[in-house]
This record gives C-alpha cells, structure tokens and sequence, in this order.
C-alpha cells in the first residue's frame, strides 16, 4: 500500500512521514505543500492512501477531499477537532489530531490497509441478495452469508458502497447507506450522521458528539443528534 502527504507546514510533513516509516507498512510516494500540486500528481500516479491537512492555503483539505480519484482513500490530519464530522461525511478513514500519537496512527493505517482489501476488486462485487425481518443474504466469494440483525453492530458508508460490521466479520456491499438502513427491519437501528447506522443494543457510551461501540468512535451528526437522544435514550437525558 502507498500514500502521499499533503500538509502546508514543512515541519508537520516531516513529522508524518517519519511516523510512518517507523509503523513499515505503506510506502511514501510523496509529500506536497498544497492541494493543487497533490492534485496533478494524482493525475499520472495510483496512490492508496492520502494523509489530508484540512486548514490550508489556496484550496482547504475538506475541498480537495472532493476533487480526488474516489479509489484514493483518505485520513485528515489537523490541529481542529471541530471538522472531524464533515471529515467523515466526506467518508474519510480516519481524523487524527495533531500532535499525532504514533499508536493512534498505527491503528488509523490498519483501518486503511483493511479497507483498501475490501475494496479490491474481487469484494466490491458483493451484493445483497434478499431480506426478511431477522436477517439479510449477502452474497461474497460465490457464497452465501446470513447476516443476522441481532449481529451487526454498526454499518459504515465508505464510497459507493457500505461496510457491515458483525460480531465475526465485515463485509462490504454495493449499496448506500439509506438503502440498507431501509432493509433493516427493528427500532434498534438508528441512522446517527450521514455515513453511519448503529444497533443501539451494541452501544457502549456517548456523548454530545460521539457514539463509542467497543474500540470504534461513531461521529453523531447534528441533524440525527435530537431524534438518536429521543430514539436511544427516551428524551430523559439533559444534553446541555
């Protein structure tokens, strides 16, 4: 796997690309102060992966975000925690916040190296088959899977298709989120921002902002926030 990154402080790029030769698992390509000159390396080179700084000159990291080759996948980095929602409605694989801890880095390049499998050519062919009221067929690898609702924790946008995560697995679909949610059947799904759907029964904490299941850090969207705290929580809680 490969990357690139684009940041428009010297120091910052450095930093990053350091932490990266220390994890040895993707390679550098390149490093660029802005987004137009990222861009038109984009035009003659395949990059897996690109580590995005948001607040930028000329054109922000959100607009490039936009512009690029959708089978590029992406990762924010930046000082700001306040765009770490629209990060992932632009379906980014992770928002690392500066300083960048190493171990927090490791495991957003796991993430990416996971998902840039499951969009190889071979998975994307995935399809749903057919559902009724427990349960979903997925067909993968010429076979069959029975998705049961009770097991599938959250599902996640990524592109132009969806990622189920299950207690056992992941998969991955040809399909949009709002789609999938409508083949979902139980009040237990809840649509919490624009790239994700979670089982209420499998959320472990939240706050104002997030939603947390095990490991994972779900963003709650500003316009599910009113109606996932009616949903989930019976409007009892005082959110201010």
């Amino acid at each position: 796997m490969n990357c690139i990154i684009v940041d428009d402080e010297p120091l910052a790029r450095g930093e990053m690309r350091s932490l990266i030769d220390e994890t040895a698992k993707i390679d550098v390509l390149g490093e660029f102060s802005n987004a137009p000159s990222a861009l038109e390396f984009l035009k003659d080179n395949e990059v897996d992966l690109i580590f995005l700084d948001i607040e930028m000159p000329m054109v922000t990291g959100l607009e490039f975000a936009e512009m690029f080759p959708k089978r590029s996948l992406i990762i924010f980095t930046t000082a700001y925690s306040q765009y770490a929602l629209k990060s992932y409605e632009l379906e980014a694989v992770d928002y690392l916040l500066k300083p960048i801890d190493p171990q927090r880095l490791e495991k957003a390049i796991d993430k990416a190296v996971l998902y840039a499998g499951l969009l190889s050519k071979d998975t994307v062919k995935n399809t749903v088959e057919s559902n009724s009221a427990d349960f979903l067929f997925i067909k993968a690898d010429r076979r069959f899977y029975k998705i049961s609702f009770a097991d599938i924790k959250f599902i996640e946008g990524l592109k132009d298709y969806v990622v189920i995560h299950t207690r056992q697995q992941k998969l991955i679909t040809a399909m949009n989120l709002k789609t999938i949610h409508q083949k979902i059947s139980g009040d237990s799904f809840i649509r919490v921002s624009k790239s994700y759907v979670v089982n209420g029964d499998y959320i472990d904490s939240f706050d104002n902002h997030n939603i947390y299941i095990e490991d994972f850090e779900i963003p709650l969207g500003e316009v599910y926030r009113s109606e996932f705290f009616t949903k989930y929580a019976g409007g009892f809680l005082n959110t201010d």
